[in-house]
């Protein structure tokens, strides 16, 4: 019998992976074992939520950790790897159960993010200004821009 593992672990080591890939593989791994009677879209928002707490055991308590994880052995890693790759299986699950293309989903955020938030804008926040009502630079907090 087929469980589905091995065979994701040489596909995935052997080109890149995408959305609907992984939307794919979970879709036929819930229907192997009947899963599909089960992941109702709540269901599955339970289960991310859950998971999203198991990986942020990892970081509680730890203070600030540098970009890389320097400090962090190989164990340490592979176990953030894996509660990171729980977190993106039940969102694509979720997502599919949901009818959601998720990476249309993912570009057209990022295109109304684009607008939300123009680059010259974001760059001035990010130095400590901010536009005020009448469009000038305002050293601050830029809280209140939010009103």
């Amino acid at each position: 019998m087929n469980n589905g593992c091995e065979e994701a672990v040489k596909e995935s080591s052997e080109s890149n992976v995408t959305i609907k890939d992984l939307q794919k593989k979970m879709a036929e791994f819930s229907r192997e074992r009947d899963w599909d009677q089960f992941h109702s879209p709540r269901n599955l928002l339970l289960a991310l939520v859950g998971e999203v707490g198991e990986l942020s055991e990892i970081f509680q308590w730890k203070g600030e950790v540098p970009k890389g994880l320097p400090d962090w052995n190989a164990a340490d890693k592979e176990h953030l790897g894996e509660e990171l790759s729980d977190v993106l299986l039940y969102l694509v699950r979720l997502a599919d159960i949901c009818g959601v293309d998720l990476g249309d989903a993912a570009l057209r955020k990022f295109k109304k993010n684009g607008l939300k938030y123009p680059v010259q804008r974001s760059t001035d926040y990010a130095h400590g200004f901010f536009d005020d009502n009448n469009n000038n630079k305002v050293r601050g907090l830029g809280f209140e821009d939010s009103q």
